[in-house]
């Protein structure tokens, strides 16, 4: 099978939304080593997102948006987080908070909100941490006050509407509502100091005395979600997987890359270049076997959370549980090809790849900080479950 078909993008039509992610993509590339060195806020290149229309792209037509399915979306993805997997997270981030919108709002929220977001350009950041309870929710006449603060807040710098998770305490639950990111007493704090995904303005969120009226709260307290509802973090664990395979393929290319046009042939090889080196061509084979089943099984997820996302309504909690288990294998694959090609592509391009003019390790080191997201090791116990006694995943915020 050839390796081509690590460029999802085959038969690209003149506005295709995957040909102006390709476009992007090549655009971001130019200066992501030097702005993974960098860090901070990436303002220019989110304007470039913004400008190239993706903003709009899963959102349904009769709101004005593109109507992609969700396929098309997490190949889009994919493409970016070859390039710039910081930017490809805001922008995978963005299109959660509208799926958010459109699994708990109501007809005439997501009317509102989602043409606001087509008709404005609208970037949409991420306030919504389920395990920071810190955020609190007083009631009040007409909807909520909000203060406190949240963490692994993607997104939120520089963005125009957050989605935002609160406690009630009187009602022992959380809410889940819509607030503009330049309202007053939100303060956006640009502290996220990981070593890698530096760019996906991840840092705290602050609430002092923010007034949710009732008409932006999607979810009130002790609303018990729907099946259909649940599917946000399904959509929200899929856009991890391609982001891991997504950083794979890149760190796969340029891997290739790099032993076609520079390696040079170990002197016991006998060879005379590194491609031919019998070893060498294993290792490949083994990394292709890494990526090419994660890249099948992603593909086959989002056709189903595609198909249960359509469902709406009538989508039943097996139904949604079949969807979650799809997820997890892709993204248990996704997470094993992301950390190991990531890091096995050295021993196959040797010492001089080490260079900090290549920034190789930018691939590692993203994909190492994004998959401590949540544990592995829950998808592996839900997947054997699965398979010994048939059970499908409890929905959480997780799972």
């Amino acid at each position: 099978m050839s390796a081509t078909l690590l460029r999802p993008v085959p038969d690209i039509q003149p506005g295709d939304p995957l040909a102006v992610a390709t476009a992007l993509a090549e655009r971001l590339a130019h200066t992501a080593v030097q702005r993974d060195r960098d860090g901070g806020h990436a303002a220019q290149e989110r304007e470039w997102i913004r400008e190239s229309g993706l903003l709009t792209l899963s959102i349904p037509a009769e709101f004005g948006g593109q109507g992609a399915s969700w396929p098309v979306v997490y190949q889009a993805i994919r493409i970016l987080a070859r390039a710039d997997s910081a930017l490809a997270h805001v922008f995978g981030f963005h299109h959660l908070q509208l799926a958010g919108i459109r699994l708990y709002g109501s007809a005439q929220q997501q009317r509102h909100l989602l043409t606001a977001t087509v008709e404005q350009g609208l970037f949409w950041g991420n306030a919504l941490n389920p395990l920071d309870q810190r955020t609190t929710a007083l009631r009040g006449a007409d909807g909520f006050t909000l203060n406190g603060v949240k963490s692994f807040s993607s997104g939120s710098v520089g963005s125009d509407w957050l989605t935002v998770s609160a406690w009630d305490a009187a009602a022992g639950e959380a809410l889940i509502g819509v607030v503009p990111t330049a309202q007053p007493g939100v303060r956006v704090q640009a502290d996220w100091d990981a070593f890698g995904q530096k760019q996906t303005d991840s840092g705290n969120v602050h609430f002092d005395q923010v007034p949710l009226p009732a008409r932006y709260v999607l979810q009130a307290p002790g609303q018990a979600p729907t099946a259909q509802a649940t599917l946000r973090s399904q959509v929200a664990q899929l856009i991890m997987a391609n982001l891991y395979l997504g950083i794979a393929s890149g760190a796969f290319d340029a891997a290739r890359a790099y032993t076609r046009e520079q390696s040079r042939p170990w002197f016991a090889s006998g060879v005379d270049a590194a491609s031919d080196d019998p070893f060498i061509q294993h290792r490949y084979g083994e990394l292709w076997l890494l990526l090419r089943p994660a890249q099948v099984l992603a593909d086959h997820a989002a056709h189903e959370l595609d198909r249960a996302f359509n469902k709406g309504a009538l989508l039943t909690a097996r139904e949604r549980g079949e969807v979650a288990v799809a997820v997890a294998e892709a993204k248990a694959l996704s997470h094993r090809a992301g950390i190991e090609i990531s890091s096995q592509m050295f021993e196959l391009t040797g010492a001089r790849a080490t260079s900090a003019k290549f920034g190789y390790d930018r691939f590692w080191r993203n994909v190492r900080v994004h998959t401590l997201h949540d544990p592995i090791d829950y998808k592996l116990r839900d997947l054997g479950r699965y398979v010994l006694d048939g059970s499908v995943p409890e929905p959480t915020a997780y799972s």
